[in-house]
Parts: structure tokens; C-alpha cells; sequence
């Protein structure tokens, strides 16, 4: 092991936490929860890293919130859901130590930090419908408005999102008619929240945590880029950092947490780490695989599982904190009546109103001619769409921005405009109005899925919420663009049950640990599912707080002896 210890050391807590989401976070708390000081590094000059951008929500199966309303689940059900879906990518001890340990940490934070969390109603699983685990709600669940005033100072150093509208809950935009009848909201209450600043979803979550450090009276340095581990020679003693240029030696004397969220910001890493070619991010600058730099030098195991590659555009003068460009994703628009997405050949190539299955197709690979088929791709839409439904910040009936996307008066105008087959196009479109007629899609099962229908659907159009005929002009194309995953990264660093990394050799690192989306994402496999992300950190975090801390949890080997086959 690299052996470089400084001459000094500036700072010094038993638990230095690298980052400030909730796995960050969450570690230092627990970590002083037991007995030992902590402290928070973060690069950027806010608190709350991906966290904060999110939706906010934490999905946890056999959860107490559940129970309380009389919904049938349990952690089994939720290990064997899983695994059913995970495609054999996952590890069975990593499956299992997150399902156990997931409604303990909710408990704890709720009962230390006072996270205030509830059931996001009538929200299915993923794959409810397909997976006989599947449920039809109480898995998913979201934060009570926060009152950020209880921030003090700290307020307008805790980061909110630019991609969310945290002035509402899920329940809130669920009773509004969904995101698809934006138009038609009361923002009344959304209004009065943003007034208070009292923070839901993504800005809400994050928030609690904050608190819950600031009670604890946990330092949380910003601006400060951690550059190195330091070692011994025989674990990691700390780090160095710079912060306005100069270095700082910050000790850890049980450990140092990496919870800096994933790569997707490094462009190498996106296609050498994800497979993923030419992608554009919607997260902060900052996200660029430092957790591999650092770890990478003291041998440090990664894994890989298959992921997405998501989709979306945009749209000219929107900015990303000012400094890049504000990517929208497709995800919560491309299933919504009278609207298709097309390949070069003007073909369908998957189901447009389920992520997983359109994503995934778009890195498909024709190994008979070494290309991807389905992309570029279009989003191709009609009028009635723009009339009744958004399109990210474009609301109905508003004129696409210059350089958003093409317009014609007919399908073959469009397609050529585009350089899309124009036949090909054709053909499709009158194929799919015939069926979306009846409300039908037998190819790719378009409207099939629950939860597409509650994400991105028209629940008051008939007869299926996600199927709708383009029949009216004029007609509109998008052209799309890679998107990485929102930082929930295909690749990351190995960790065992206690969240230590671990090295190529098969032994845990002396002193490090990883949390979040910087962990290799073995308790998921394959499979991915809303709210997964936020509860991981929120688990890695308490596990390698209480492992640094001197007091490890031992869920795990007592759910190993009781836990059905």
C-alpha cells in the first residue's frame, strides 16, 4: 500500500465523509451517532450533491408506512424481486443485506434525524404486473414538505434542483392530473411553498439530512477538491485536499467514506467504465469518477453491471448553474398520446412509455453491420400532443424554441427534413394510429405497463392513457440525444457488507469505505427501480458509519440464519 503521510495534518474527525448527498451525509451522522466525530468534505460550494436533484424518493419493500396502511409486503418479497429481475448480475449477499438492512435505516433516520417520510400512493413497482413480488403501491416513498428556515445559514448553501418542481409533493402533482395536464394545475399550493421554503421531493430529502448534521453540530467544509488518500502503508489515514489553491491534510483516524455519486461528468469514463458513447449528463459538473482516481491507486476492486443509456434534448438558453448546458430527459414525456420515437429507417423500436425497454434498445448493436440502428432517433409528435401535453419547460400550445426540433405540414415534409425514411415513417405512423385506436400495441406493449401509465400517461384519455393516433398537423420531430443515467452509474467501486472497498486481492481496504453511487451496484444487478438510488446511500451511509464507528451492524448474519430460501 502507498505509503505518503504529510508533515502536518489541518483537520482531523475518526469519520472524514467525501461528499455531501445523502450517503455522505448519512454516514457522518451514524458515525457520530456511535461514538465517533465525523466531518463532511464537499467540492462544490452547496451541500447535497445528486441527492438533491432527484425526485426524493426511497424505495424501501416491508417498510413500517406500508404496514400502517394495511399493504401487503414484506423484505422477502422484495429480496425475491430483485433477483427475479436482476439477471443473474447481482450478488445474493448484496441483494439480501440491503433488503434487511433498508427499513432499519429508515426507522433510524426517521427517529434520530426526524425524517418525516410517507407512501407515494398509487405508485406500482416497476415491473408490478410482470413480477408476482411486484406491488401495486407502498414500496415508494417520499419526504413531508421541509421548512428550510430550520437550515439557518445554511438554507442557500443546501442545493434545490433544476430539474423538479420540489414546491410539490408526488401526492400534490398526482391530484393536479399528473405532469401531463400541467396546464390545468392549481399552483396555489406550490406557490405558498416556495414562499415559506418548505422543500419537497429531491431539495426536501436532502434537507432533512443537512439538518440532521447541523444538530449534530458536524463540520461540513465546502469548496474543498479531495486530491489524494493518504496512507500508512497499511490503511488510509485520510486525505489531501485543496481548497482555494492550498493543500489541506485532513486526518481520519477510523476512516474516510467516498460517497462522490459516479462518473458521468468524465467523458473517458462514460465510454470506457458505461459503454456509453458521446452522453450528456443532467447532473452538476462536479460528478466525474473521483472516487476512482482516488481508490484507484490502493487497488481497489470495481464491478459492472448492464444500465441504460437514457434520452432526452435542449433547449437553447437553458443553463445548468451557468456553467453548462441544461439537458431535459425524455422519460416523463415520450409515452404520452400522439407520440412515437423513430429510428433512421422512420421505424418503432421499443416501448416508448417504459424506460427500460426504449432505453435499452438504443445502444442495440447489428452485429451484421457494426452499428447502432436505433440511433439517431426522433421523437415524433402532432399537434394535439402540443397542444395538450409539455415537453419539459415547453408547455402546451407554446411554439418549440429555435433549435429545439423540425416542423411540416406532412409526414414525408417531416421525415425529409429530418433524413428519415420517408416510407418508412409513413408506414409506421398509420400502423400504430390503428392501434391506438384500440388502445393496442401487440409489438412492444406499449400501455401495458402500470407504471408507465402512472409516469407517463394521460389518465383521462381513453381507451389507454398511453396510446394516442398522429393524425393532425402540423408535425413535429426532436431529435434526442444520449443521456447518461442521472448518476446511477453502471460501474463502481467493489464493497462488502460493512461498505468497506475492497481490493483486487479479495481483502477490504484498511480504512476506506464507499457509499451511494459510487458502490458497484451488485444488490440491483440489472435491474433498476425508482427510488433505488436514494435508498442505498441512505443504507451504505449508516452501515459504513457504524463499521468506522466500532459498532458494525450484524443484521445480516442474523437474517443469513433465519432467512427462507
Amino acid at each position: 500500500m502507498i505509503r505518503n503521510l504529510p508533515a502536518r495534518w489541518d483537520l482531523e474527525a475518526d469519520v472524514v465523509a467525501v461528499g455531501s448527498g445523502i450517503g455522505g451525509l448519512a454516514a457522518a451522522i451514524t458515525s457520530h451517532d456511535h461514538g465517533a466525530t465525523s466531518l463532511v468534505l464537499e467540492r462544490a460550494e452547496q451541500v447535497g450533491g445528486v441527492t438533491a436533484y432527484s425526485l426524493g424518493e426511497v424505495w424501501v419493500p416491508g417498510n413500517r408506512h406500508a404496514r400502517a396502511l394495511g399493504i401487503e409486503d414484506s423484505v422477502e418479497s422484495g429480496v425475491r424481486y430483485v433477483n427475479q429481475l436482476s439477471m443473474g448480475y447481482a450478488d445474493d449477499t448484496a441483494v439480501l443485506n440491503q433488503a434487511v438492512h433498508a427499513p432499519v435505516v429508515l426507522d433510524y433516520f426517521e427517529q434520530h434525524i426526524g425524517l418525516q417520510m410517507r407512501v407515494i400512493r398509487n405508485c406500482p413497482d416497476y415491473y408490478y404486473g410482470y413480477s408476482n413480488d411486484g406491488v401495486a403501491e407502498g414500496r415508494l416513498l417520499e419526504v413531508e414538505p421541509f421548512a428550510a428556515e430550520q437550515l439557518g445559514d445554511w438554507r442557500t448553501r443546501t442545493r434545490v434542483s433544476p430539474h423538479v418542481l420540489y414546491g410539490l409533493t408526488h401526492e400534490d402533482i398526482f391530484e393536479n392530473g399528473g405532469a401531463a395536464h400541467i396546464a390545468r394545475w392549481d399552483f396555489t399550493r406550490m406557490g405558498d411553498r416556495l414562499v415559506k421554503d418548505e422543500r419537497c421531493l429531491g431539495p426536501g430529502l436532502i434537507a432533512y439530512f443537512v439538518k440532521g448534521a447541523l444538530d449534530r453540530e458536524i463540520p461540513m467544509h465546502t469548496g474543498v477538491t479531495v486530491e489524494e488518500l493518504i496512507s500508512d502503508g497499511e490503511r488510509v489515514l485520510g486525505v489531501r485536499a485543496t481548497r482555494d489553491g492550498q493543500n489541506l491534510f485532513v486526518k481520519a483516524n477510523r476512516g474516510v467514506v467516498l460517497a462522490v455519486s459516479s462518473y458521468e461528468r468524465n467523458p473517458d469514463f462514460a465510454k470506457t467504465l458505461g459503454q456509453q458513447l458521446d452522453v450528456e449528463s443532467v447532473v452538476m459538473p462536479e460528478i466525474d469518477g473521483s472516487h476512482f482516481r482516488l481508490a484507484g491507486p490502493f487497488g481497489a476492486r470495481i464491478a459492472r453491471v448492464p444500465d441504460v443509456t437514457m434520452l432526452g434534448f435542449h433547449i437553447p438558453g437553458e443553463e445548468l448553474e451557468g456553467v453548462a448546458p441544461l439537458w431535459r430527459n425524455t422519460m416523463a414525456y415520450m409515452g404520452l398520446p400522439h407520440s412515437i420515437i423513430v429510428n433512421r429507417a422512420g421505424k418503432r423500436f421499443a416501448n416508448e412509455a417504459f424506460y427500460r425497454s426504449i432505453f435499452y434498445a438504443v445502444d442495440a448493436i447489428d452485429g451484421a453491420t457494426q452499428t447502432h440502428p436505433n440511433f439517431p432517433c426522433w421523437l415524433i409528435l402532432d399537434s394535439q400532443a402540443r397542444e395538450k401535453y409539455p415537453l419539459a419547460s415547453i408547455m402546451p400550445g407554446q411554439p418549440l424554441p429555435e433549435g429545439v426540433g423540425a416542423q411540416a405540414n406532412s409526414i414525408a415534409e417531416l421525415a425529409s427534413e429530418i433524413g428519415v425514411h420517408a416510407p418508412g415513417l409513413q408506414a409506421t405512423i398509420e400502423a400504430f394510429n390503428r392501434l391506438s385506436d384500440r388502445g393496442e400495441d401487440p409489438e412492444f406493449g406499449r400501455g401495458t405497463s402500470p407504471w408507465g401509465a402512472w409516469m407517463c400517461g394521460d389518465r383521462y384519455h381513453t381507451p389507454n392513457p398511453n396510446l394516442g393516433p398522429l393524425v393532425k398537423a402540423p408535425f413535429y420531430a426532436v431529435e434526442l440525444k444520449r443521456l447518461a443515467s442521472s448518476a446511477i452509474a453502471s460501474t463502481g467501486l467493489m464493497g462488502d457488507a460493512h461498505c468497506r472497498v475492497m481490493g483486487w486481492d479479495g481483502a477490504p481496504i484498511a480504512g476506506l469505505y464507499v457509499a451511494g453511487n459510487s458502490m458497484a451496484r451488485l444488490d440491483n444487478g440489472a435491474l433498476m427501480q425508482s427510488g433505488m438510488s436514494n435508498a442505498r446511500g441512505m443504507t451504505h451511509g449508516y452501515l459504513a458509519g457504524r463499521h468506522a464507528a466500532g459498532k458494525p451492524s450484524q443484521l445480516l448474519e442474523r437474517a443469513r440464519q433465519g432467512f427462507p430460501a
